[in-house]
């Protein structure tokens, strides 16, 4: 039965069509998609996609820092990826003195570049089958631990296809020594803020420069200043000619978390419960940090990242619960639900599937929506975060390195910390907790410390604040282990701490509801065989291809593919930092001295700045190269439409749009505005 069904994914992975260009797909599976991209202009082979037995694209392609993507554009490890992936390392750099966030960063010799503890980038070395390996007897552990002893530096992980039905086990070279080398000024970076973020038309240079360094032999290796830059098996050559509508589109990348084949019971928990509720208190958190950051430049740099982070999901999820209601896909679900039970009546295997995902949905929801509501607000206060933490490094031996590096973990996290926002913030996310929270799930020790110090929310945060010694690095540092065992943070940090377990990305993956998924996904195969079906992504490596295209955004409102400077220097508003560009841009575009970047468009001069294009992309996928036809980077993905976000549940060909920085801005902005024009030719000269 295992080897039938195996035959039957791999059958449908090379036979069926997607829906347009609907899919994300294993790249060691891409021969039966080949048809197809040839037909849409590709030009080159299975094997220069991906091979383990010479240099392919896969090995141009990072996962960045576990959460991004990146493509490496030089012999000599030069890596691009977006800029809000590498947000976090250019704030971590930056300060009221020297400002990168603002002004931007350009190392402008290797000396220069600036290491960045913690970040690493990984590289694919192989993908591997072992379904059946797993069913014979092997273990997980003991076939990553046999893979992780290959090479230096080599991580593996085994993840779950088709909710169980396939494994694949995934090898990794990771490097640990990644510096900052370039970033534009927020402005172009981020230009449009949370205003333009998912909107299209869009301006914003989403893009950042980081190199790999490895040690004399070319091997991961620690930050060393002996290190020298990664010479890669392959990187991608960058092309100068541009795109246009129809124009071949492939990305290869990572993409995070997909839910193609959940049931309408997940559809109606995301679309009435889940969504709904962390909209509402992000929204809440984003007004405090927000007006906080206006009103002191030290606190927007220090919550910059913060409020892009807690930004970036709530437009988001914004999107999606309009784009799952345009689409009605509750009924749609529905309705081919109501089919499949017809099919399934005489299938004794199969007929009980929806009934019993039905069951487990309504014995889990109540308790994940909890979690999830926990995860917004009671674990997001970070006085209770700094508490846990640094107790947790005390408790280490005194003498350990490990406890050291614990504890300047902690003195970073307080860089970025401001009593008065972070109780604000306290107050704000514990009030949230108590209006959203079951009166009968509301936990006893919280409930406990709230009614011994004050009775109200108010009155406890006001409390709380007033005798931690947490709410400063300086009282933290004076403090015995005795006392901050005692002390009010560490109290509530007890309170609220997970103790639950992680929580899975999706309601659709706790174990309970997950287990009919399996069976559910075979039986799928079989009731609907012209389906092309496709892995739900999981922050593996996958290939989606495409075109350039414009859509429809509404009735007789057409929204050509591209945009170009013309559209920033429209927007530009000095007393909005978000619009505010630099001079250096306002300067260029007013003697529109564009050099080689210059382009022709209805008998003007100007520089294109992004893209519209309908490759099938999700979170992780930021900072993945946009290839052509002859496999040549002509663009970074950063992000997708507004009306694209549901395509995580509900992929719709007519709207689904991904959104890329176009290359010659990218390389405008390095050479015109960043003065760093050696990048560009570090970038060019493999050409």
């Amino acid at each position: 039965m295992k080897k039938k069904l195996l035959t039957l994914l791999l059958s449908l992975a090379v036979l069926l069509p997607a829906t347009a260009d609907e899919g994300m797909w294993l790249p060691s599976l891409i021969s039966g998609r080949m048809k197809e991209m040839r037909a849409k202009g590709f030009r080159l082979s299975t094997e220069d996609i991906y091979s383990i037995n010479r240099a392919s694209m896969k090995d141009a392609v990072v996962l960045f820092g576990g959460f991004c993507t990146g493509e490496i554009v030089s012999k000599e490890g030069l890596v691009l990826t977006n800029h809000h992936c590498g947000y976090d390392a250019i704030q971590f750099h930056s300060s009221v003195e020297h400002d990168y966030l603002t002004h931007g960063f350009w190392a402008r010799n290797r000396q220069e570049e600036l290491p960045n503890e913690g970040l690493y980038v990984r590289i694919l070395v192989r993908m591997e089958d072992v379904t059946e390996q797993l069913a014979a007897g092997q273990t997980a552990q003991a076939i990553i631990e046999a893979a992780k002893a290959e090479g230096k530096g080599y991580q593996a992980s085994i993840e779950q296809m088709y909710y169980g039905n396939q494994q694949f086990l995934f090898v990794y070279q990771q490097f640990d020594d990644v510096r900052l080398v370039g970033a534009p000024p927020s402005s172009i970076g981020k230009f449009g803020g949370d205003t333009d973020n998912w909107i299209w038309p869009r301006h914003t240079g989403d893009f950042s420069l980081f190199r790999i360094y490895a040690d004399a032999n070319n091997e991961p290796a620690a930050y060393s200043t002996d290190n020298v830059p990664y010479q890669p098996k392959r990187h991608f050559k960058v092309s100068t000619q541009g795109v246009k509508e129809g124009d071949f589109t492939m990305i290869y990348g990572f993409p995070g978390n997909t839910q193609q084949y959940i049931t309408s019971d997940a559809v109606k928990y995301i679309q009435h419960r889940s969504d709904p509720m962390k909209i509402d208190l992000r929204t809440r958190r984003l007004e405090i940090i927000g007006k906080a950051q206006e009103a002191d430049p030290k606190v927007r740099i220090q919550y910059a990242a913060k409020h892009a982070n807690i930004a970036n999901a709530w437009k988001k999820w914004q999107g999606e619960v309009m784009g799952l209601e345009r689409l009605n896909t509750i009924f749609k679900k529905e309705s081919y639900e109501a089919r499949f039970r017809a099919w399934a009546l005489d299938k004794p295997e199969y007929a009980h599937l929806l009934d019993s995902l039905e069951a487990a949905y309504a014995s889990v929801a109540d308790r994940y929506y909890l979690e999830e509501l926990k995860n917004e607000t009671l674990r997001t206060i970070e006085l209770a975060k700094l508490a846990g933490r640094t107790v947790a490094a005390l408790k280490l031996d005194p003498k350990s390195e490990k406890r050291q590096e614990a504890l300047r973990e902690v003195e970073a996290l307080y860089k970025n910390y401001d009593v008065n926002v972070d109780r604000a913030l306290t107050q704000c996310v514990l009030a949230g907790f108590a209006e959203y929270c079951p009166a009968e799930s509301y936990p006893k020790n919280l409930q406990s410390l709230i009614a011994k110090h004050g009775g109200t929310v108010e009155a406890y945060t006001e409390y709380l604040y007033a005798n931690s010694r947490f709410t400063s690095l300086e009282k933290a540092q004076e403090a015995t282990i005795e006392t901050l065992l005692l002390d009010p943070a560490y109290l509530l940090y007890l309170a609220v701490r997970n103790t639950q377990g992680r929580l899975p990305r999706n309601l659709s993956n706790v174990a309970a509801i997950g287990r009919w998924y399996k069976p559910y996904l075979k039986a799928l195969m079989e009731f609907d065989p012209e389906r092309a079906f496709f892995p739900d992504a999981n922050m593996t490596l996958r290939v989606s291809y495409g075109s350039i295209a414009g859509y429809e955004y509404a009735d007789g409102e057409y929204h050509i593919p591209h945009t170009t400077i013309d559209g920033i220097i429209a927007k530009d508003n000095p007393e909005i930092y978000d619009y505010d560009i630099p001079q250096s841009l306002r300067n260029l575009y007013a003697t529109k001295d564009y050099g080689r970047w210059a382009v022709e468009m209805n008998g003007r001069q100007t520089v294109p700045v992004c893209f519209l294009a309908t490759n099938h992309t999700t979170g992780g996928n930021s900072g993945s190269p946009v290839l052509n036809g002859r496999g040549e980077l002509v663009g970074i993905n950063f992000d997708r439409t507004w009306r694209s976000t549901m395509s995580d549940i509900d992929f719709d060909p007519t709207l689904c749009r991904n959104i890329a920085v176009d290359i010659r801005y990218v390389l405008m902005v390095i050479d015109r505005i960043g003065g760093a024009g050696y990048l560009v030719d570090e970038m060019l000269a493999s050409k």
